[in-house]
């Protein structure tokens, strides 16, 4: 079963977006993660920022990354729930981690927050409504 059954076979409210915007929304906001992510990468090797600026950086594209093995792979609701909020703790870290050094590195970040803080309260009212 793909990604987009799945998704099509969960009780969702009515204001949850269509399975078919997730695409294009990620391409563009993984573009602005690759832009401002490498960034920092690059600033931290320079030795312009420390590791602890960094860390956040790391551990939010890792939950990025394992969120949808865990919602679609393991169909993991509440793990999903609890990744995704890990997702949205990290990435408001990683912007006030990065804030005092290069500002514009937070203010890129603002669409991946609005879109994850949005999927944050969509992830876990699917949650709730598909436990069993």
């Amino acid at each position: 079963m793909n990604n987009y059954t799945n998704y099509s076979e969960l009780i969702k409210p009515s204001w949850a977006p269509p399975s078919w915007i997730f695409g294009p929304v990620w391409s563009v906001l993984y573009i602005l993660i690759a832009i401002s992510f490498g960034s920092v990468f690059k600033m931290f090797f320079e030795k312009k920022v420390p590791f602890v600026v960094l860390l956040p950086f790391i551990l939010n594209i890792f939950f990025n990354l394992i969120f949808t093995w865990i919602q679609f792979g393991l169909k993991n609701l509440p793990l999903a729930s609890i990744d995704i909020l890990l997702v949205l703790g990290t990435l408001v870290w990683a912007m006030v981690a990065i804030y005092p050094h290069a500002k514009w590195i937070t203010w890129i970040q603002m669409p991946y927050l609005l879109w994850v803080a949005f999927a944050t309260v969509v992830q876990i009212t699917i949650t709730f409504l598909n436990i069993k």
